[in-house]
Order: C-alpha cells, then sequence, then structure tokens
C-alpha cells in the first residue's frame, strides 16, 4: 500500500545530526590505527591528529533539488527537479544499497552524479530506503524488492531504465527480472560473492556471530556489523586518510569532499535482521545469487537471462566490490578507480557520469 508523498523530504544532508561523528564503531578504528601505525610514530601523530580534526570540524550542508513523489513504508521515491530536462525520456530510477545512504550518488550541489545526469536531460528518480526498525526485522533481501520496489517502480510513469550501485545493482538486477524494465546498468554491483577474499568473508561471519544475539533483541543489524569486515579490506589505506586529512588545507578540494564521504561511510541504517543474516550467511557465505540459486518472487534470478539491454560497470582497483564479483552483462565498462571513488573522485564525470549518460540516452532514458 501506498502513502501519500511528502515534499522535499531529505532536503537537507543530515550529517550535522549525529552528536559525536564517527568512525563507527571507533574503538575498533583506533584498534587498526594502533596496529596500522607500529613502529612509525610520526604516522600515529599525523593519524590521531586527523581524527581529531575530522571529529571537531565544521560540517558543509547542501540543499537537495529532489521531492519526495511516493513512498512504501518507510521507503521513499525521490524525484530530481528538472534542470535541462529533455521531453520523451524514459526514467532513470536509480536504486542505492541497503548498507549507506543514498547521498554519495548526490554529494554535494559540485559533486553529484545525479545532478549532473539531471542537467543532461535525464529524467532521475532515486529510491531512499529509509531507516528499519524492530517491526520490519522479518524483511529479507528478496522482500526489498517485491515488497519495495516493484512497488515504487509501478508508480513511474513508464517502465524505468534502472541504475543499481553497490548491493542496489543485486537488487536491481531481481527487479528487472520481475517487472518491465527498459534497461538495466549495474555499478560497482557484487553478484559472485565467492570473488571475495576468504579472509573477509571470514571476519564478516564471525562479526556476526558476535553480534547476532543484540542483533535479534534489536530486530536489525546496525552497519558497524559490517564495518570490520569492510576495513579488513585495507587497513593502511583506512588509517592512512585521516592522516593525509590532518595535513589539508581547508580550502583544498578534498577537504569537505574528506567530511562528506567519512560521514556518509559512517553514518548508514541499519539492515533489517533478516536481510543482514541473509548478506552475510546467505550471499557472503553460501554465494546464493552467484550460483544461480537466488529465488525472488517465484523465480531464479539469472543477469543472462534478462530480457532488456544490460551494463555492468566495474572497476580493477574496487577493494569493495572486486571486479570478479561483478554480474555479466551486454556491455562492460571497466575503471581504474575505488569503490566510492569511481563515483565521486576527481575523474569521475570524465570516467563515469559522461560514459553512463551516453548509455542511457541511447536506452531511450
Amino acid at each position: 500500500m501506498t502513502n501519500s508523498p511528502t515534499p522535499f523530504a531529505n532536503s537537507l544532508t543530515p550529517s550535522n545530526a549525529a552528536p559525536q561523528h564517527g568512525p563507527r564503531p571507533l574503538p575498533l578504528f583506533l584498534s587498526i590505527l594502533w596496529q596500522e601505525t607500529e613502529g612509525d610514530p610520526a604516522f600515529r601523530e599525523r593519524a590521531f591528529a586527523g581524527l581529531r580534526r575530522f571529529q571537531r570540524a565544521a560540517r558543509p550542508q547542501h540543499e537537495r533539488p529532489v521531492k519526495s513523489v511516493s513512498a512504501q513504508g518507510r521507503a521513499q521515491l525521490l524525484h530530481y527537479e528538472a534542470m535541462r530536462q529533455k521531453s520523451g525520456r524514459l526514467p532513470v530510477l536509480f536504486v542505492p544499497s541497503l548498507i549507506n545512504a543514498p547521498d554519495v550518488l548526490d554529494l554535494s550541489s559540485d559533486n553529484s552524479l545525479l545532478r549532473f545526469l539531471t542537467a543532461e536531460g535525464h529524467d532521475i528518480y532515486q529510491v531512499d530506503w529509509g531507516s528499519p526498525d524492530k517491526e520490519d526485522k522479518g524483511q529479507n533481501i528478496a522482500d526489498h524488492v517485491t515488497d519495495i520496489l516493484l512497488s515504487l517502480m509501478a508508480t513511474l510513469p513508464h517502465p524505468p531504465i534502472i541504475v543499481g550501485y553497490c548491493l542496489g545493482g543485486t537488487i536491481a538486477l531481481a527487479a528487472a527480472s520481475l517487472a518491465p524494465c527498459a534497461a538495466l546498468a549495474t555499478i560497482a554491483t557484487p553478484w559472485h560473492f565467492n570473488a571475495y577474499p576468504d579472509t573477509f568473508r571470514n571476519q564478516t561471519h564471525q562479526a556476526w556471530k558476535v553480534a547476532e544475539p543484540v542483533c535479534r533483541d534489536l530486530g536489525v543489524m546496525p552497519m558497524e556489523v559490517l564495518q570490520q569486515g569492510f576495513w579488513s579490506l585495507d587497513p593502511h589505506r583506512t588509517i592512512e586518510k585521516y592522516a593525509a586529512f590532518a595535513e589539508m588545507a581547508e580550502d583544498d578540494l578534498g577537504y569537505d569532499a574528506f567530511l562528506l564521504l567519512e560521514d556518509w561511510a559512517n553514518e548508514g541504517a541499519p539492515l533489517t535482521l533478516a536481510a543482514g543474516q541473509d548478506l552475510i550467511e546467505r550471499f557472503y557465505g553460501a554465494n546464493i545469487p552467484g550460483s544461480g540459486q537466488w529465488v525472488v518472487g517465484g523465480q531464479s534470478i539469472d543477469p543472462a537471462k534478462l530480457p532488456c539491454p544490460t551494463l555492468a560497470i566495474s572497476s580493477s582497483t574496487d577493494k569493495i566490490v572486486p571486479a570478479e564479483a561483478c554480474p555479466s552483462a551486454d556491455d562492460q565498462l571497466m575503471l581504474h578507480q575505488g569503490h566510492v571513488g569511481m563515483v565521486v573522485g576527481r575523474s569521475a564525470k570524465e570516467n563515469l557520469w559522461k560514459p553512463l549518460s551516453t548509455w542511457l540516452s541511447a536506452q531511450g532514458g
């Protein structure tokens, strides 16, 4: 059942809401910092200085030119206000990950994939999954497709071109298998979960086993449970970027971007209990999607059998979603930026935004 829309929902970045800024969980971050800086007191001092600066810095704010046009439970469908929208274009629906907020696709007024595409004439919509609570605990990842995403898609004026980022692409693949869809693009999307390093999969599984009793009491899985695994993929980089921030000038182009990105990475809503268990046990653990065993809405999901044009964007240097983990597609775009850098880095406009815009136009979007 669709709720009535709320105008201009999420128009302000919520980064200032937290009484203490991340990283989350802080004790784990400090443990990694201590290990990675052992034997290098200068590096350790810079890392601590960067951490203090990050926690105390004033946060940039920006308006998001969106309004909520429909809702399904806690989730909303956001529509970007037209800039130079061309008539006759199919709607383009962006599906973000469940793990982090959708803000990375619209980081700031001058660093935004979605605003760029809107300015290019595309009709851009975006899913905001909202924040689940204990009442949603039984909703697994497949339910996010059938109970939320398909319902929001049904409110669009035409079958959309869907673009999924990270785990949002995994979800979008299922939606494109079950409902009319003009085309599908995935960006850094995990599908073959057995391509992840065993260290990451084992650490994530162990963190879940420790946290599972508390998660069951809460009815949700806080993002901190996953953070240990993600940080383990590149622990030195996790600390080094804070050390670099300690010495960054406030007028440097990267200063505000660092604050926005790190807040985004640390302020993610929890996953529902069932979705978190799905992700760790059935996806990372058993590779259910990649082995052809993921059934959604009574249908086995196979990227090779989608009845629409497809594009898979991956990166040779992505440690969060290795290129080998990404799904097959009609068209492939291989980048050489990190998981987040490909979307918001200084070369993102040339390497990802423009090629994606061209592909969307070719599909009628």
